[in-house]
């Protein structure tokens, strides 16, 4: 179950910066990203620039894969993944499908319900 959690916020964090880098065409803005472009952004007034790298790079992609990527890690090393991971991201997830019902929130539902699961498996059996 651990497992299972684990690659789930793996393949949500990494699918999501993907698609968002290529489909939703957000890399096209990293010379300006590089360039030192978005040092004086006001966040109020996004460029199309700003605003693409909010959406790939600097949103919850890549923690959610590191996130995902640590679970996998205890999970190999026989450590069970502490509770506050799943609910903190359970409470991350019932706000984003409150804010915004298209967001991909079962998935992290799932995660949350597996990590929750898993780890009080893990500590009966311990």
């Amino acid at each position: 179950m651990i497992k299972g959690a684990g690659w789930l916020l793996v393949f949500s964090g990494a699918a999501h910066t993907f698609l968002a880098l290529t489909m939703e065409g957000a890399a096209r803005h990293a010379g300006e990203w590089f360039s030192g472009a978005l040092w004086g952004e006001d966040f109020s007034d996004m460029s199309p620039a700003g605003s693409a790298l909010w959406l790939s790079l600097e949103s919850f992609g890549p923690p959610l894969l590191v996130v995902g990527l640590i679970v996998l890690w205890l999970d190999r090393r026989g450590i069970t993944p502490p509770p506050f991971i799943a609910w903190t991201l359970g409470i991350w997830g019932v706000v984003d499908a409150v804010v915004l019902i298209t967001t991909p929130w079962p998935l992290f539902l799932l995660a949350n319900i597996l990590l929750l699961v898993g780890g009080r498996r893990a500590a009966g059996r311990g």
